[in-house]
């Protein structure tokens, strides 16, 4: 091989070294470029505006995070992730504790809360759809000075709790139907409280509590 048959093949090895590691080099750049533009998206979903810490979302489809509910008489202003429930934000974030969670699959009913007057499985209900609306919960039914409802009362009188993880549901759903129909009969109360049950069985004792109620002013 010739001294000139020698230096074009070293060139040439050199050439393509040089190629395959500009190829390289490019599909890092590509990488980086795209993890770089992903964090940038992810960071305009929201930006600060108004007022200090209120989250506005800029991007399609994001949500507000930071939302006002009124619960029990009273506007939170709480942070709320986009998938949470209702039941998780009133325990969680806003201590109303007496709101249970049971099957956590709207079969149960001790997650029952009112939401416009209307009885309301919490545990598979949005909290970022209750904006503009009156939620209400086991701790908002009693009056201002602590007087107990009378449904709450009537419970007591018939001993209708009984281990009483389901009697917040059942108060609520009570509550709900006497303000829509004071006096209903039987078979309307049945109906209406078919969606709580009662691990120890105290449906007549329910069902009683609430005909007891129906019949105080």
């Amino acid at each position: 091989m010739s001294e000139h048959d020698t230096h074009s093949t070293c060139e040439h090895a050199h050439e393509h070294e040089s190629g395959e590691t500009g190829l390289r080099a490019s599909r890092r750049d590509v990488i980086k470029g795209v993890i770089a533009s992903g964090v940038a998206v992810s960071s305009t979903g929201y930006v600060v505006a108004g007022r200090p810490g209120e989250a506005v979302a800029q991007t399609a489809g994001a949500v507000e995070r930071l939302v006002t509910v009124n619960v029990n008489g009273a506007d939170r202003r709480v942070d709320v992730l986009p998938q949470e429930t209702l039941v998780q934000t009133l325990r969680y974030k806003l201590g109303l504790t007496g709101t249970k969670i049971g099957c956590d699959h709207s079969e149960c009913g001790n997650c029952t809360v009112m939401v416009d007057g209307i009885a309301t499985y919490s545990c598979t209900t949005l909290t970022q759809r209750v904006r503009g609306k009156k939620v209400v919960t086991i701790e908002g039914i009693a009056g201002p000075n602590g007087q107990l409802h009378k449904v709450q009362k009537a419970m007591l009188e018939e001993i209708a709790p009984q281990c009483g993880f389901c009697t917040p549901g059942q108060v609520v759903t009570a509550v709900a139907l006497l303000n829509e129909n004071p006096k209903p009969t039987e078979d309307e109360v049945l109906v209406a409280m078919s969606g709580n049950m009662c691990r120890c069985g105290a449906y007549n004792h329910y069902l009683n509590a609430v005909m007891r109620a129906s019949k105080e002013a």
